[in-house]
């Protein structure tokens, strides 16, 4: 029987737990009437169905559809070991992902203390904000459950395991390869926020508070699975999108 912690991390608990984040966020949109404007979808969910519709798949149902499929094939792939306790696995995904996502929220909220601690002098304020919305709460929230979702997909499904392959594929250790993929992918991660027409203006307290959430999403990703490091992310950013001061 697979141990609670290689289950959290199996593909088939990974797409159970995304399912109802995927529905909430997809259904949501819809029910309040689209998005017409792009104002409700991040940027990583707008940018990955810019590429779909490059290539000529339909915009509104082919982000998720391509979601769902990779999860598919690698649960697939992974079927002979998935794990049998799919309820308890399910249940501390929930609980974790809520205990990473605070756990980064009071990081961002003391990141200014903790810069003055190591003696590092940055412009910081005390909370540090995410991407503008919709003004309406639901709306709020339904961007946030996006990044969430489209930012691990982007960011660490797709780059940082694209990164780590291609760096093996070169030969390079995997102690060598794992360091510096992670560092990479954060790194593109924080300055993908400043890029395009929904871009904040660079600053450096973001830049590097963001690269270093970044390594913390890459890190629940790599040791925690990516149904947790999504969970985590959405939560996170609804902690914060709600606790603006």
């Amino acid at each position: 029987m697979l141990s609670y912690y290689h289950a959290t991390r199996h593909p088939w608990s990974c797409l159970l737990f995304l399912l109802p984040l995927l529905a909430a966020y997809e259904g949501g949109l819809a029910w309040v009437g689209g998005d017409p404007d792009g104002q409700m979808r991040n940027g990583a969910d707008a940018w990955l169905r810019w590429g779909l519709e490059v290539f000529g798949a339909p915009q509104v149902y082919a982000a998720p559809a391509v979601v769902l499929v990779v999860m598919l094939l690698w649960s697939w792939w992974r079927w002979a070991d998935r794990p049998k306790d799919t309820v308890t696995t399910l249940f501390g995904m929930a609980f974790e992902s809520g205990l990473f996502a605070v756990l980064l929220w009071q990081f961002s909220r003391n990141f200014g203390p903790i810069l003055d601690v190591l003696g590092v002098t940055l412009q910081v304020p005390v909370q540090v904000s995410v991407p503008s919305a919709a003004p309406a709460p639901v709306s709020r929230v339904l961007t946030y459950l996006g990044a969430g979702i489209y930012e691990e997909v982007l960011f660490r499904l797709v780059l940082f395991t694209g990164l780590y392959a291609l760096l093996r594929v070169v030969l390079l250790p995997w102690l060598v390869a794992l360091p510096l993929a992670t560092v990479g992918a954060a790194l593109v991660f924080a300055a993908a926020h400043h890029l395009g027409p929904y871009g904040e203006p660079m600053r450096v307290d973001h830049f590097v508070f963001r690269t270093c959430a970044g390594l913390y999403f890459t890190a629940l990703f790599v040791l925690r699975g990516f149904g947790i490091a999504v969970g985590a992310h959405a939560g996170y950013d609804v902690l914060v999108g709600t606790t603006v001061n």
